[in-house]
């Protein structure tokens, strides 16, 4: 997915993508994370993937700092 001009990366999130991003700077567990949403565990690692690739973060510690510096919270 391509960014549109004058959009910012977190806003192409999906807002399931945008969920999980949330629950990921709340210091969540994938097992937490699949928990409170429903889905497997497996399901919530292809959406980190998905995140960290669309905003180009290494971990899940750098999508946490990218979610509160972006007001994601």
């Amino acid at each position: 997915m391509s960014t549109r001009p004058g959009s910012t990366p977190v806003a192409m999130l999906t807002d399931r993508e945008t969920e999980v991003l949330r629950l990921i700077a709340a210091g969540a567990t994938n097992r937490e994370i699949a928990s409170r949403l429903y889905l497997s565990e497996g399901t919530v690692k292809n959406h980190i993937a998905r995140i960290l690739g669309r905003l180009g973060l290494r971990d899940r510690t750098q999508a946490a700092i990218y979610a509160r510096d972006h007001g994601v919270l």
